[in-house]
């Protein structure tokens, strides 16, 4: 149960962490990377679970 929470969180985190890096890349920078601002959330949340 302890594990589950911490693991939670340090998944939140990383979540957190991609979000703010991807958020922070102009429209043209996400272009370039073939990403749109609607895809951020997802792709983030997909980085967090692949560490």
């Amino acid at each position: 149960m302890l594990t589950a929470i911490v693991r939670f969180i340090q998944e939140w985190k990383r979540y957190n962490r991609s979000l703010n890096e991807l958020n922070r890349l102009g429209d043209r920078e996400l272009a370039d990377i073939g990403i749109s601002r609607a895809d951020i959330p997802r792709i983030a949340w997909a980085a967090s679970q692949k560490a």
